[in-house]
This record gives structure tokens, sequence and C-alpha cells, in this order.
């Protein structure tokens, strides 16, 4: 038990009130969705490969339903951080997604309304009184059509609690012999075959049955080069990317060493190498070591909102171009760490008509890593074509 107290006296007032908007400077491009899907490992020809997309269903290139996120000026993250945390850390805990029909394209110029929603201060094992904070980012494209709403979780905590209680003891890479990755590769191609024999065909709401297992989807194993790909997906990483908020990290209450220049317009235009989380600031902890265990981390570890991605995509790749996700829910328990590989396994619990007339069924889906230790559980709603 920690004897370190969080002040949130400051958050009160800040609920409900809407914060500066995400705004891309440039329409999306193609190379932005295959930038994406590269990133986040989702060899999906229907978002990279430009002949394939022309036979389906959009006639074109279209973007996954989770690269709605790219399109945020930090991560999903900015409406679930507001106001100052004094000496204190953030690190993702989750999201929920409403997905509303309408689908990204190269262009397309999106705008994303941030809302902070509430926050709760529990204790935990990790950091003592730590505080859960969700915020809203409502995507819209230039035409006003909604696209998707964001409900982001943020963990914000004390880092000398963290590392103070010791919850997550150092640790090395684990070591993974040749026999072992060509068996990871293997398993790795198993989902990826799934969408080729699909391809653009339909995956019928009328064909699947309560306690059916979607093919396990794998990702790694993970590293700093892997994770860096990561970060470089998110357009708002990319010097000039986005009108920037001009979000001042000290004020929000990250420690000096963290703080750093992230999202600093007047900064970006003198010395940009200041300006890049993935170096210094708040999100350095990812890629170096010595960083990340500054915050109570074992080793180098991924984005939340790429964990958030990875499911989404599961649920997607399955359901096939003509379904997708209309609602998910996901709880991260801890984060991708380097030299480890990601399993994703669901099962459908349920089938039935929601209350808008679409044909859905429930997956419950589980994140865990090589050792079978959970990193995510999430239930996703995917809507199916019927006969």
């Amino acid at each position: 038990m920690s004897n370190k107290t969080l002040d949130t006296s400051e958050l009160d007032s800040l609920m409900g009130v809407p914060i500066a908007p995400a705004r891309m400077k440039e329409p999306l491009h193609n190379n932005d969705f295959r930038r994406w899907v590269q990133a986040m490992h989702y060899p999906n020809l229907l978002h990279y490969d430009h002949d394939y997309a022309a036979e389906g269903r959009y006639g074109r290139l279209v973007a996954p339903q989770s690269f709605a996120v790219s399109t945020d000026d930090g991560h999903g993250a900015g409406p679930a951080c507001v106001g100052c945390i004094p000496d204190s850390h953030l690190i993702f805990g989750g999201d929920e997604w409403w997905f509303y029909g309408p689908r990204i394209f190269g262009g397309d110029e999106i705008v994303n309304e941030k809302i902070p929603f509430d926050y709760a201060v529990k204790e935990t094992g990790f950091a003592g009184p730590t505080c859960f904070q969700r915020g809203d980012n409502n995507y819209y494209n230039q035409d006003g059509d909604f696209i998707a709403r964001q409900r982001s979780t943020s963990i914000r905590y004390s880092r000398d609690a963290a590392v103070e209680m010791g919850a997550i003891d150092p640790s090395e890479d684990p070591e993974w012999s040749d026999e072992a990755l060509r068996e990871l590769e293997e398993r790795k191609y198993d989902y990826v075959r799934m969408m080729h024999e699909l391809g653009h065909g339909k995956r019928y709401w009328d064909d699947v049955s309560v306690g059916d297992e979607l093919p396990v989807r794998v990702i790694g194993p993970h590293s700093v080069a892997s994770f860096a790909t990561e970060w470089r997906a998110y357009l708002f990483t990319i010097w000039g990317g986005t009108h920037r908020p001009g979000m001042d990290m000290a004020a929000m209450g990250f420690t000096e060493e963290f703080a750093g220049h992230e999202n600093d317009p007047v900064m970006e235009r003198d010395n940009p190498e200041l300006t890049d989380g993935a170096y210094f600031g708040p999100s350095r902890g990812h890629l170096f070591v010595d960083w990340a265990r500054r915050v109570g981390m074992p080793r180098g570890y991924g984005y939340g909102a790429s964990m958030g991605a990875w499911i989404l995509d599961y649920c997607a790749g399955w359901a096939g171009e003509w379904g997708g996700v209309v609602h998910s829910t996901a709880s991260y328990r801890s984060p991708a760490l380097t030299g480890d590989a990601t399993y994703m396994r669901a099962t459908v619990i349920d089938k039935l008509v929601d209350e808008e007339g679409r044909n859905v069924v429930q997956v419950d889906c589980k994140m865990s890593d090589q050792l079978g230790a959970v990193m995510a559980t999430a239930k996703a709603e995917i809507e199916l074509p019927v006969r």
C-alpha cells in the first residue's frame, strides 16, 4: 500500500466541457490506410491492395474501422486526460466504440469532437489511489456524417507510487527458438488464410451459431521496432500532420522529465524533434526500457490504442467486407511487452436482432500473451448479412 495521494480536484469543473477538436491538415490518402494496416499487422487486402479493393463492395480502397483513432491528435486519449493531477503519469485502460455506418475513404477530412465524460478514483495494487478517467471522441467526415464514437478510458496514477510499490518488476525480453518463431508465423497465417478464403464473399448471420470460435489471431513477438512502426502510423506523430492543440503536459501534471513538448505547435516550427513523444515527453517509455521502468513498467511496452485497434481488426476481418463491428467494449489489463507475442481468441456467445433491426452476433474476446497471461478482454457486437 502506498502512502501517496492523488489530487483530482481540478477535474470536476471540466467534465462535459468540449475541448479543442482534432483536425488533420490535408485530406486523407490511401497510403495513410496502407501505413496503418501494415503497422497494426492486419494484412486485409481490402485496405491496401488497389486491384483487390476495386473488385469488392466499395470499388476502391477503404480504411479499416480501427483507422478512426489515427485521425485524432493523441491516440483518442485527449478528452480522457483533461485537468491537472500533479506528479502523475498515464496509460490506456480501455475503450468503447460505437460505429454508425459511414466508412472512411481517401480524400475524406475527419474532425474529432472531444468531450470529457467522467472519472472515478479507485485503490489499485499497481499505484495505490488511481484515477480512471473517460472521455468521448466523436468522429465526423467533411459532410457531417457521424462515423464513430470512441469512449476512451485513461488510467492516471502517481508515477512515484507505481515505482515504489513495484507491482511490475523489471524484466528482460524472453528468448524464442528458431522453431518457436516458425510455429508462430504459421499460426499468424491461419488468420490471414481465413480472410483470403472468405475474399469478397459474405459471412452470413444465418450460418453462425452460438459457441462458434473465431480463428486465433497472433501478433508478435513485439519489439521496439514494431512499436515504433505503430507509433508512426498515427498521423499526429508526423511533423505538421495535424492542427496542434497546444497541450501543456506539465500543466496536466506529468512529471518534468515526461512532460516535454508533444503537440506543441510553437516548438514544432522551432525544433520539431523535441515535440516527438517517442523521443521526448510522455510516450518515451514505450520505446526506451530505462524510461519504461521510470513509470513502473518492466520493459518497453505497446500502445493501448493499438490494442484496441487489434481487437476491432480481429472482429472486422472475420466479419468480412459485407459485415462490420457496430459496438465494442474493451478493458486493458496489461500492455504488450517487447519480446512477447499476443494471441487473440473469441467465441460467439449470442445471436440477435438489435433495436435498430440489425442482425448481429456478440463475441467474447480475450487477448493473452504466450504464457496465457490475460492482457485484455472485450465484448463486441458484429453485424452480418442475412441470406
